[in-house]
């Protein structure tokens, strides 16, 4: 089978011949409909040697949607034909947290090796991917795999950070979110669907703000010199009541800042290396409450994939040949793919 291979640190991956898995005990395996690409995997394929804790070479890909081709002589609650999606974060599958369907925050999380499929673990990059047991399977029915799998990551990443506030966003509420990318654009479809709250939407790129406005957002706005004061503007001077931060640079943070109100919330979901200088008394509003959300939760992707199945959500995508992935990644180092990237096996 094909498989996109991350060989040596340092290494574009390559699209090599591997022999097709076969699964024993509990695994499954998955023939590949859909794989999303995202800024982690590359992140993983730009680390230096050390940087991570993975033992190469392994298939990248942890947003996937497929349907089961087999089932090990252990695995139980999934058919044969059944289409699912992948449950990415892979813990160590015994601490209560994993127990619990919560293995994005693994209670051995800093003893693995791998932190998940694609993540040091053979992902769905390929035409068939195995997966350890069926806890990691939810099922799809007829929603298309190019929305299952980037849902697997950009809409439950974001669904996570959004539940995490969800206490502060009730009626009269305000939340921005900053950086309307492959997450973000659904992150603003999950504020309008389960929360109240107006939704104003921050990017540098005017095409980004479009995908905005397309995703439902109340206002949207290009980055510059005076975002703060239009944001504020736009809640009457108090203040926004929740920044998510898709970005996470020093002038995004700067931003939610700049923006949050008395007892404000701010989620930084973005690995864009900024720093926040926490003090009191200092230029943090008083009350501020930070979280660094990841990932998200098996339950948690269960309630996504419900939302995209009413309609709620939709993923904006470029579907992409799993022939043409190293033209792909490329593509996302320049930001020139709008929504999210996703390579289809079947697709030439």
């Amino acid at each position: 089978m094909r498989a996109v291979r991350l060989t040596g640190w340092g290494q574009e991956p390559t699209l090599a011949e591997i022999e097709r898995p076969i699964p024993h005990e509990a695994e499954v395996l998955l023939r590949v409909e859909a794989a999303g690409l995202c800024h982690s995997d590359v992140h993983v394929v730009d680390a230096a040697a050390g940087a991570l804790p993975y033992r190469g070479p392994f298939t990248l890909g942890h947003e996937v949607a497929g349907h089961v081709a087999a089932l090990g002589p252990g695995a139980e609650g999934l058919a044969v034909g059944e289409r699912v999606v992948l449950y990415g974060p892979w813990g160590c599958g015994t601490c209560a947290r994993c127990a619990a369907g919560r293995d994005n925050y693994c209670d051995r999380r800093g003893d693995l090796d791998w932190h998940g499929a694609g993540l040091g673990r053979d992902g769905g990059m390929a035409d068939y991917v195995l997966v350890p047991s069926v806890r990691y399977l939810v099922p799809i029915g007829d929603l298309p795999a190019d929305q299952a799998a980037p849902l697997s990551d950009a809409g439950l990443t974001s669904y996570h950070a959004i539940a995490g506030l969800r206490h502060a966003l009730g009626e009269g509420t305000t939340a921005a979110v900053i950086g309307v990318g492959g997450l973000g654009h659904v992150a603003v479809q999950i504020l309008r669907a389960i929360t109240p709250s107006r939704v104003l939407a921050v990017d540098v790129r005017a095409e980004a703000l479009a995908l905005a406005d397309r995703s439902g957002a109340d206002l949207s706005t290009l980055m510059g010199a005076d975002t703060a004061h239009a944001l504020r503007a736009a809640t009457g001077g108090v203040g926004v009541d929740a920044v998510l931060d898709f970005v996470g640079n020093d002038a995004t943070l700067e931003l939610a800042a700049d923006v949050l109100r008395p007892g404000g919330e701010l989620a930084v979901v973005g690995s864009g290396g900024g720093h926040l200088t926490v003090r009191k008394p200092g230029h943090l509003p008083p009350g501020f409450r930070l979280s660094l959300p990841f990932w998200g939760t098996r339950p948690e992707l269960v309630e996504v994939i419900a939302l995209a199945r009413s309609g709620a959500l939709h993923v904006e995508t470029e579907q992409i040949p799993l022939t043409a992935a190293a033209q792909a990644f490329e593509r996302l180092r320049r930001g020139r793919i709008q929504g999210r990237a996703v390579l289809v096996p079947g697709r030439s």
